[in-house]
């Protein structure tokens, strides 16, 4: 079983602390500048036709808002590096717990994978419908469905698919889509790149944290899915 690298929240915090300080100086920056070429425009403008001094309350105006939003900006992304912590905390604490993840694709192995998904029509038949990295499609009967909650469970051994990833969706006798969802194990969570939590689920390969629907619990006696 994986485990949540501490380290991973001392990088991201250093990272958020480096963003800010470099956002801060960013704003210093703007504003030395902007007074640079306030003087130079009040050196330099026409005795004749001295510039109105609203104008100058207007420009000053622009940089208080500029240096504003500049600080909104700052305080947004800090805000947003702390949820990202914290949501990372409570997903490391998961680890182990059995959940529900909505996977329009996964990767398969050997062993088999619990599928559940939810038909708002009357399928007569029901499809299963695999596409390969290739594009090739592969297609399982799945019997007649009525409205409401289906499980199945998927053995690429038994149906001789290849490992590998795929795509996949349950379609209904008029080929509507539905996307299903996967039942699998956290055995490990990650900060992506986009600041979004990752979590690994056994073998069938990582989803974005989004995408869990459902919280079983931990199981201490389940097998973990490879």
């Amino acid at each position: 079983m994986s485990t949540v690298n501490s380290t991973n929240g001392s990088t991201t915090g250093t990272a958020a602390g480096s963003n800010a300080v470099a956002a801060n100086g960013g704003a210093a920056e703007i504003s030395q500048l902007f007074t640079k070429l306030l003087v130079a425009q009040i050196q330099y403008q026409d005795p004749l036709e001295p510039t109105d001094a609203s104008q100058f309350v207007n420009q000053l105006s622009q940089l208080s808002q500029v240096e504003s939003l500049q600080a909104l900006t700052t305080q947004t992304a800090y805000n947003n590096s702390i949820l990202s912590s914290l949501q990372m905390l409570n997903l490391g604490s998961q680890v182990g717990s059995t959940v529900h993840v909505s996977a329009g694709q996964l990767t398969l192995k050997d062993s088999p994978v619990e599928l559940v998904f939810t038909l708002e029509n009357t399928a007569s038949p029901a499809t299963l419908q695999l596409t390969d990295s290739v594009g090739r499609k592969r297609e399982i009967d799945l019997g007649q469905l009525g409205v409401g909650s289906h499980g199945y469970t998927l053995d690429p051994k038994a149906l001789g698919l290849a490992e590998g990833s795929y795509s996949i969706a349950v379609l209904n006798e008029s080929k509507q889509s539905v996307t299903p969802e996967v039942v699998g194990r956290i055995s490990g969570v990650r900060l992506g790149s986009d600041g979004s939590a990752m979590v690994q689920l056994g073998g069938l390969g990582e989803f974005n944290s989004r995408l869990i629907t459902q919280f079983k619990g931990l199981v201490a006696d389940a097998t973990e899915t490879h």
